[in-house]
């Protein structure tokens, strides 16, 4: 059999023309691999020892599918220009064009994803008022992932109509495509609704790349958000990973959606002989001496009174929630020893008056 395939193969020239067929066609591909080692070759020149952040991410990104490209390239022309029309050159045309197309729909993936990096790289999210960067990054990574989704749709489309059995076969369920339809969506409705749910989120951005959330009782930052799922970093370094419904059908916290600055509440109970003006002039020496404290809140407050105790809240304010934790811890232990070092008596305590009977 494959014997058969060589023979048919060979035959296939002219016996004049194999030879010069076969010179040019390698000739045509060492040319192209020429052009791509010398072109990451002037790049690699220019990046080294240098911060080129477009040539670096240009090798990084190009590098692997546009060798790949170039190569399903030079042999397409080459099979199209010089093969001989047999069973074995329809084959290996039409694995080399398959490769071709998957090569294009990597190019543009790349390419996709090196837009998106040089728009999101003038954008710091590490500083402290990065409410703008992460809004950016949360569009533009929700984008770039739509875009890929639909690239793979259709490349996997294209290269399924190379098949003639498989056009064939869709040409006649054309007609039937309603139906198919109607069931295919009454199948996947879980899954458009939350692919739906991820393009609501990376437009109207309910949350954002680090923001500071509250749900299912767990208190962490906005990891990732992907198409069909959001992952939720805890404070204990657990993740809890949510569909992307979740968050455009129930309520949650977000306390970073405007700005990352935030109050932070100290709630401390004493009793009703307690000096309120100690307190306050304490509380605003630990603030001063506290790094964690933005300068802009510092209030207390009698919030509540019952028969045995003093409800005190104390309202502070810091740059970002981790901040305000660290704030607040602070503030709560140093309130305490405050009353414990000079107002004892002034600690929650039950009294209890018992009468006598005077005996007759």
């Amino acid at each position: 059999m494959i014997e058969d395939l060589i023979n048919d193969f060979v035959s296939g020239y002219n016996n004049g023309n194999w030879k010069s067929a076969v010179t040019i066609s390698v000739s045509v591909f060492l040319f192209g691999l020429l052009l791509h080692f010398l072109f990451f070759k002037i790049i690699n020149r220019f990046i080294n020892g240098k911060d080129r952040f477009y040539l670096k991410n240009i090798k990084a990104k190009f590098r692997m599918p546009s060798l790949v490209f170039i190569i399903t390239l030079t042999l397409e022309i080459i099979i199209v220009t010089f093969a001989p029309a047999n069973d074995l050159m329809s084959i290996i045309n039409h694995i080399v064009r398959i490769i071709l197309i998957l090569s294009i729909g990597w190019l543009l993936m790349r390419l996709v994803s090196f837009g998106k990096d040089t728009i999101i790289r003038r954008f710091d999210i590490y500083q402290r008022d990065n409410l703008k960067a992460r809004r950016v990054y949360t569009q533009f990574k929700i984008l770039e992932r739509i875009i890929h989704f639909v690239i793979i749709l259709i490349v996997f489309g294209i290269v399924l109509t190379t098949f003639e059995s498989i056009r064939k076969v869709g040409i006649s369920l054309f007609a039937s495509a309603g139906v198919a339809g109607v069931i295919i969506g009454f199948a996947a409705q879980k899954l458009l609704a939350t692919v739906i749910a991820g393009f609501q989120i990376a437009i109207t951005q309910p949350i954002r790349i680090d923001d500071v959330v509250i749900v299912e009782n767990e208190w962490g930052w906005i990891e990732e958000i992907n198409l069909t799922f959001v992952v939720v970093r805890i404070w204990d370094k657990r993740r809890l990973v949510l569909p992307t419904t979740y968050f455009i059908e129930k309520p949650f916290q977000n306390w970073t959606r405007v700005s990352s600055d935030i109050n932070g509440t100290v709630f401390i109970y004493t009793d009703y002989n307690v000096s309120f003006k100690a307190l306050r002039e304490e509380l605003t020496r630990i603030l001063k001496n506290d790094e964690n404290w933005d300068g802009k809140v510092n209030n207390l407050q009698v919030t509540n009174a019952t028969e045995k105790t003093v409800e005190i809240r104390v309202l502070v304010s810091a740059t970002d929630s981790p901040t305000a934790w660290d704030l607040r811890v602070n503030v709560r232990e140093k309130l305490i020893e405050f009353l414990q070092n000079n107002y004892p008596e002034s600690l929650p305590k039950t009294r209890i008056r018992i009468n006598e009977k005077e005996e007759k």
